[in-house]
């Protein structure tokens, strides 16, 4: 009985070496961040603090949850973790959505704008989760209707930076409003 469970959860979440394998992974990736903090300029402004103090610190704390974590699976694996919920697999089709989405606001927004790409990747994300949900509509007065709540979101995103806080943001003018 007990070989048959481990059979079954050999691969899984439930596995130790996938555990250990995690939490691996997470410091790797907290020792990257900490690398990549190493090239940021160091030189503190008028504010004190340096641009590098934010990387520093996601890969300080990065690092010690992996700490934490290679503790745990070491230590017989993650204690009461619950069973995976969601569906089986990934859903291809909302992931395409979505990372279009991204890739298209990263691509657009020198020449679209902050707030067009913006509402442009709100957009297409938006697709991605309706797909998800089974709920996909492409009627063109849903995407209008999509687009114009990603203005809206944008938009005072767009002149809480530009205006209030004085970042440059791209804009569609140069006015610094649109």
């Amino acid at each position: 009985m007990a070989d048959e469970q481990q059979a079954d959860e050999a691969g899984s979440q439930r596995d130790p070496r996938w555990q250990m394998g995690v939490s691996l992974g997470v410091l790797a990736l907290a020792l990257g961040l900490g690398l990549g903090a190493r090239t940021i300029s160091d030189f503190a402004g008028y504010g004190g603090v340096a641009p590098n103090f934010l990387p520093w610190v996601v890969a300080g704390l990065l690092g010690v949850c992996s700490l934490f974590l290679l503790k745990e699976a070491a230590q017989g694996g993650f204690r009461e973790m619950g069973d995976a919920d969601g569906a089986p697999r990934g859903h291809w089709a909302g992931f395409v959505w979505v990372s279009a989405g991204l890739l298209l606001n990263a691509w657009l927004i020198t020449s679209l704008g902050f707030i067009l790409s913006c509402a442009l990747c709100y957009v297409l994300a938006i697709r991605g989760f309706r797909s998800a949900e089974d709920r996909l509509d492409l009627r063109p007065r849903i995407w209008l209707q999509d687009a114009l709540v990603g203005m809206a979101i944008s938009a005072p995103v767009f002149w809480g930076f530009t205006q209030l806080l004085a970042i440059n943001l791209p804009g569609l003018s140069n006015t610094g409003w649109i």
